[in-house]
């Protein structure tokens, strides 16, 4: 039997369907996956800007970083494997079945392409925290203030951040005037409870899997499909290559998200 045939009956026959994405699925839009060969900001790497020690070291380039990322996302689109995602779970919805998102993305392209309640990991670019009262809100805007406005540019002469600590994004909650840092989990800090508790329950209760565009290597995202298979429910990866996850599924399906996933989700 064609294996997309054989998954696609498995999903009409699903009553909780796990969707968990990672960045390979917005590559495709535009988004840099700061991954392998060519993945630098300026001269850094992201694993040397996206932490709390170097926020508190240099916050301003951070920020720049950041809004660079902001803005890219803002400007991007959903791919067809975005709005193939969102459009299914509407579609299930309507008869009473329930299509859960998990991302390890926070470009926001699942919810611009429609999708809701998606389960977001490593937080969003378009969500801030106080350093000082800690509340997180949304904020949509670009430049997320005037200071950063035209800054980010990943021109790798520009080397360091001119902007004042004093000028970056300030708390406005209760007169607050707290510095704001982007609302992302950073390299070694703990994902928020929460999050992970919603995302742990659509893991326990799915009765299939997809796995988009990730290379089920970054922990704990990179255990929840294991654990979907380990209990006997079908896992289908979605990838343009094979990973060390692929062997655990029944399915994998080699090419882009983008061609993929509108054929495997159809109506």
């Amino acid at each position: 039997m064609n294996i997309m045939k054989s998954f696609r009956e498995t999903l009409l026959n699903s009553k909780h369907v796990l969707i968990l994405s990672g960045s390979g699925i917005s590559a495709e839009s535009g988004i840099p996956t700061f991954r392998g060969a060519g993945g630098f900001w300026r001269k850094y790497q992201v694993q040397n800007l996206a932490t709390p020690e170097a926020f508190a070291a240099n916050p301003s380039l951070v920020w720049e970083f950041y809004e660079y990322r902001r803005t890219v996302a803002a400007q991007a689109q959903p791919n067809t494997a975005h709005q193939a995602i969102a459009e299914f779970q509407k579609r299930l919805r309507e008869n009473n079945r329930i299509v859960s998102i998990i991302t390890q993305n926070i470009d926001g392209l699942h919810q611009k392409a429609g999708a809701d309640n998606v389960v977001e990991l490593h937080g969003s670019l378009f969500k801030t925290q106080c350093t000082k009262c800690k509340v997180i809100e949304k904020n949509e805007c670009i430049p997320i203030c005037p200071a950063l406005e035209g800054k980010g540019s990943p021109d790798p002469n520009t080397l360091s951040s001119d902007v004042a600590v004093k000028d970056l994004p300030r708390c406005n909650k209760n007169n607050c005037g707290g510095l704001l840092r982007p609302y992302i989990i950073w390299f070694g800090e703990n994902l928020d409870q929460q999050v992970l508790s919603n995302a742990h329950e659509a893991v326990d209760s799915c009765d299939a899997c997809l796995v988009v565009g990730t290379s089920s290597v970054v922990y704990p995202a990179a255990m929840f499909a294991p654990l979907v298979a380990q209990r006997g429910v079908s896992v289908a990866e979605f990838n343009i290559e094979t990973t060390p996850a692929t062997r655990d599924f029944q399915y994998h399906f080699d090419g882009p998200c983008s061609v993929t996933i509108p054929e495997a989700l159809a109506p």
